[in-house]
């Protein structure tokens, strides 16, 4: 099967990572900023803007809220989403950097 320039090669054994989100988290890998405009011009790493997008790698447990409704994954291992940029902790696990994101701060699905 041919692949094409936005094919992505991830990993998708959280295991191998050594770390699981627990109940109501996710492990996100984020994607890089643009390094390039769209009239060609490269911007400089302070000029790039750090996009809140990044690859689903791990997921926690279902989350159990107090009026007993159970509350899934809205997402599976290897989807792109869109999250929120200021709900998010950063972590750095076999020196990739990854971040932590709640269920509830993710905003989009990310299809192509």
């Amino acid at each position: 099967m041919p692949r094409d320039k936005k094919h992505v090669e991830i990993d998708l054994k959280p295991k191998s990572l050594g770390i699981k989100p627990l109940m109501g988290y996710l492990l996100v890998e984020p994607l890089g900023a643009e390094t390039q405009t769209a009239s060609g011009i490269y911007l400089p790493e302070s000029a790039q803007e750090k996009p809140a997008q990044g690859i689903v790698v791990a997921v926690g447990d279902e989350m159990y809220l107090p009026d007993g409704k159970v509350y899934r994954s809205p997402v599976e291992i290897g989807q792109k989403v869109v999250y929120k940029k200021w709900g998010t902790e950063d972590i750095k696990v076999g020196g990739k950097e990854y971040k932590i994101v709640k269920f509830e701060d993710l905003m989009a699905i990310l299809e192509d």
